[in-house]
């Protein structure tokens, strides 16, 4: 591997509490197929890991709850022909996965007033169109 995977800051991702499973991908035959093309199985133990601040570790467990079994987030990839380069693949993929789900929420929403020009705006476009439309009618033609 290269290096160690950078969730966020100082925080990466534990080379020991990485579970790794390696496999012949699924697809359509032939020859060469069952020797060639790999798929990596990477498993991530996020309720028990310590490699987390508490903090994140409860966020993520919360946002990750549709992904999880029990409290284990797995990610595969067999984009690639090469194993190693499925390791890497999946390994990036769980590390963004983890930044994101760890990353803080969104400052909320100010709600503001619209502007009185703009408003005013809209309302005199909209009386210039219906002008421009009610040229158009036939009926004061003769």
């Amino acid at each position: 591997m290269s290096g160690p995977h950078v969730i966020r800051g100082s925080v990466s991702l534990p080379e020991a509490e990485l579970m790794w499973r390696f496999s012949r991908s699924s697809g359509p035959g032939g020859q060469h197929v069952n020797t060639s093309d790999s798929q990596v199985e990477l498993r991530f133990d996020l309720a028990r890991t310590g490699a987390l601040p508490a903090v994140w570790k409860e966020r993520a467990l919360e946002r990750l709850a549709s992904r999880l079994v029990g409290g284990v987030l797995t990610v595969r990839a067999s984009e690639h022909r090469s194993q190693w380069r499925n390791r890497e693949t999946a390994a990036v993929r769980l590390a963004s996965l983890l930044a994101e789900a760890t990353a803080p929420p969104p400052k909320p929403r100010r709600a503001t007033k619209v502007p009185r020009g703009i408003n005013e705006r809209r309302l005199r476009q909209k009386k210039q169109r219906s002008e421009t439309k009610r040229g158009r009618s036939a009926r004061d033609w003769s």
